[in-house]
């Protein structure tokens, strides 16, 4: 600012000197203050005009980290639920003595048994899908894919099974 200043007092100074007449210096340094001031008022709404737009701006960004924020918090929750270990898992539990139908939160897998809400029994769980069932008698689904299995063709000619060691046998039995 103070060079512009230096520069505008150098200016007036000039016209002061170069020019004579007394009349023509003070119509010539109110055009020059007239022309000044139209800069000035040009500065100033280009100043007013930019400053709006940045205020725009800024509100605009301060909109769209509200809801940035917001989808993190989002995704936060969400991570939560999936990889957060320390949370509880709900099962549902029908008890094999009273078939009462119940549900727990487990905190972790490493409970082996659980006590009936209804009839106060200790129902023993089994956390491995692939051995065998010894509350469903053979009617859960894991059963009856296993059942299915040893039915199926392919079971049959892939390799002996027991059925097939069995008539294997009986054969044998049979020759002698």
């Amino acid at each position: 600012m103070s060079d512009i200043k230096g520069k505008y007092k150098k200016i007036l100074d000039d016209l002061e000197n170069n020019i004579k007449d007394p009349d023509d210096l003070i119509y010539t340094k109110e055009k020059f203050m007239e022309l000044t001031l139209i800069f000035m008022d040009i500065v100033d709404r280009l100043t007013a005009l930019t400053d709006a737009r940045i205020k725009e701006i800024e509100e605009r960004q301060e909109e769209i980290n509200n809801r940035i924020n917001n989808v993190q918090s989002m995704v936060d929750e969400i991570e939560g639920d999936i990889y957060d270990e320390d949370d509880g898992y709900e099962f549902e539990i029908v008890c094999p003595y009273c078939n009462y139908e119940f549900t727990t939160d487990m905190a972790d897998e490493e409970k082996d048994e659980i006590k009936c809400p209804n009839c106060n029994n200790i129902i023993e769980l089994d956390w491995n899908q692939e051995d065998d069932c010894y509350a469903c008698e053979g009617n859960c689904s894991h059963c009856y894919e296993d059942k299915v299995a040893e039915d199926s063709e392919e079971y049959k000619t892939s390799g002996k099974g027991e059925k097939q060691e069995e008539q294997d046998e009986n054969k044998e039995d049979e020759d002698m």
